[in-house]
């Protein structure tokens, strides 16, 4: 076997780097590795573009390392830079000859160099062990949050499995024009500035998103199809009556059920609970891993300390 060398990412490698994405990871129709998914994910991303690496094994590519770019904020107004490590795939071909730790080395000491603060990611229960195995420490459990609909009883019998955004959701805003917000940040979050929100919802090529408004509140929705059911995500919520943009989610959806995720002591868990949004005992949705590079003012060990919703952590 030829030396492995890792290398910066050229425009050029796309379409191989694609090819080794979906070899490596698979692909479905919510997680379609495209050109445009990738360029709107690493390139045009408003907190920058992403640390891309590839190995190369004698002139072909056996890996790609990428960590994607973030911000989080912090309740006493600053800014903590991030990555994320995220597609990041060996090919079948090139398994086993260290080219997923030698790729995340190197990114490692790129961020470093770069002045980043914290890595974080949710990676699956086998990847973790890996990333353990390399410093990160794991924080803690995301959860799920479910609100059956009495339509779920008639789902057996349904056989119109349309995953068209109309059949899912009543009375979407089409307007994407979004305003920053200011709100007290009570823990670590994504700063919600227009620029990212309209990245994250209305730009986004996978994700189909639906907007809800009602009494100052703003909800973003998104349909999909899981098992034959309509699932309807509520991805994020902001406003003046959180409670409202909740109960307006309600009404709004013809889905089977509606599934997110709030932080315990959030005004967005208190208005989802409030609506019949209720956590399921012991299940685990996403496990958050973490590792600070350089020394922190916030608690990052703290699971409540990060204040997550759903707009966080999918199709990322």
């Amino acid at each position: 076997m030829a030396e492995v060398t890792i290398r910066h990412f050229e425009d050029s490698d796309l379409p191989e780097v694609l090819k080794v994405l979906r070899a490596g990871l698979g692909e479905s129709l919510l997680q379609a590795r495209s050109e445009a998914w990738f360029r709107w994910k690493h390139f045009e991303n408003p907190f920058g573009r992403s640390i891309l690496l590839v190995a190369d094994v004698g002139g072909r590519i056996a890996g790609v390392r990428a960590f994607l770019r973030w911000e989080l904020a912090t309740p006493d107004g600053g800014l903590v830079r991030c990555v994320r490590p995220v597609d990041t795939a060996t090919h079948p071909v090139f398994q086993r000859i260290g080219v997923f730790r030698a790729l995340t080395e190197a990114a490692l000491d790129e961020a470093r160099a770069d002045g980043v603060d914290l890595v974080f990611n949710t990676p699956n229960p086998r990847s973790g062990a890996g990333y353990r195995s390399m410093g990160w420490a794991e924080i803690g459990s995301i959860g799920v949050m479910v609100r059956p609909s009495p339509r779920l009883v008639l789902a057996p019998f349904r056989h119109d499995y349309s995953n068209d955004v109309g059949g899912f959701v009543d009375r979407g805003i089409t307007d994407d024009s979004f305003v920053s917000l200011t709100e007290e940040v009570t823990g670590l979050r994504t700063p919600r500035h227009a620029e990212y929100l309209r990245w994250r919802f209305a730009a986004n090529p996978v994700g189909r998103y639906v907007r809800i408004e009602s009494a100052g509140a703003t909800v973003m929705l998104r349909p999909n199809l899981r098992k034959g059911l309509r699932e309807v995500v509520v991805s994020d919520v902001w406003g003046r009556d959180v409670r409202a943009g909740i109960q307006a989610a309600v009404r709004a959806s013809e889905g089977d059920y509606l599934v997110g995720w709030f932080p315990k002591g959030s005004a967005e868990r208190k208005a989802a609970v409030r609506a019949g949004m209720l956590p399921v005992p012991r299940v685990t949705a996403l496990t958050l891993y973490a590792k600070p590079l350089r020394e922190l003012a916030v608690n990052i060990a703290d699971i409540d300390a990060w204040r997550f919703t759903m707009s966080d952590l999918e199709l990322l």
